[in-house]
């Protein structure tokens, strides 16, 4: 499979000299399969740059896979040009979270006063999963789902595909224990010897001591699941809208420490806007 990341950031766009490395678009990325079949994992607004590279490539079958409904996950869809096309097939797949419908999680946005286009003006033949099985198939990639710990609940992911697997843990926070969150333990068993780990690490340990319980971990508790886990690669995500590209460097470095004290092997590294990885 090969994964690419068109947005890292969390809650919020930025823009600007000092986010240029590590970009400023909200969560979103793109799956290829070895059958060359298109899956994105949620709207932030980097499904734009997305949709219109996909459109580039002439490509119009599409899978998009939500974690939950947070504005910053899903406030690129309106902008998602595909959607506008009728040459457009797209497959939504998420689970209803604190609202009746995924439908609705992404029409609402789109009513008046919020927008000045309707969602009756999407012309893409759009179908919705509620997703609350073990697993599923996309062809040749199976996806296990997993309860992340985040307010009003939300869904991790893991992708695995020819014995590699991917795993993506957005949103999770290792520190606090939500409603409908798992455990420790639980975390680490979903983890365990992935190829690739991107899992929230959006602050500090003394940021931390004031946004405990808002949904999002430390790096360092994330880089410990990582360790715990045996993962071959670890990325930090979700990073703070106000953490400039230098910070996050520094953050990289402090876990370069905190690995060789430990003793492991462990790639460790922030995503950043445009990255691909290939497994």
């Amino acid at each position: 499979m090969l994964v690419r990341c068109w947005g890292a950031r969390g809650s919020i766009p930025v823009s600007g000299p000092k986010y240029l490395k590590y970009g400023g678009n909200t969560t979103c990325l793109e799956i290829i399969t070895k059958d060359n079949r298109v899956l994105i994992v949620d709207a932030g607004s980097g499904i734009r740059e997305a949709g219109n590279a996909l459109l580039a490539q002439d490509r119009h079958d599409y899978t998009l896979l939500l974690t939950h409904a947070h504005w910053d996950h899903i406030m690129g869809f309106p902008f998602f040009k595909p959607l506008y096309s009728s040459r457009t097939k797209l497959s939504v797949w998420g689970r209803a979270f604190v609202q009746k419908s995924i439908k609705n999680i992404l029409s609402r946005p789109m009513m008046a006063p919020n927008f000045p286009v309707e969602f009756s003006a999407i012309r893409a033949d759009i179908s919705y999963k509620n997703i609350c099985h073990d697993h599923y198939e996309l062809g040749a990639i199976k996806i296990f789902p997993i309860a992340l710990s985040h307010p009003n609940q939300g869904t991790g992911f893991k992708f695995v595909e020819d014995g590699k697997c991917f795993v993506f843990l957005t949103d999770n926070e290792l520190g606090y224990h939500h409603e409908g969150g798992l455990d420790h333990q639980q975390y680490l068993g979903f983890c365990r010897s992935a190829d690739l780990l991107i899992h929230d690490a959006e602050y500090n340990k003394d940021e931390y001591k004031k946004t405990r319980g808002w949904g999002h971990s430390t790096y360092d508790d994330a880089l410990n699941l990582a360790i715990e886990a045996g993962v071959k690669k670890f990325g930090l995500f979700h990073h703070n809208q106000d953490r400039f590209d230098e910070e996050i460097d520094a953050m990289v470095d402090d876990c370069e420490k905190i690995k060789k004290s430990r003793g492991t092997n462990l790639e460790c590294f922030a995503v950043r806007q445009s990255m691909e990885f290939k497994l």
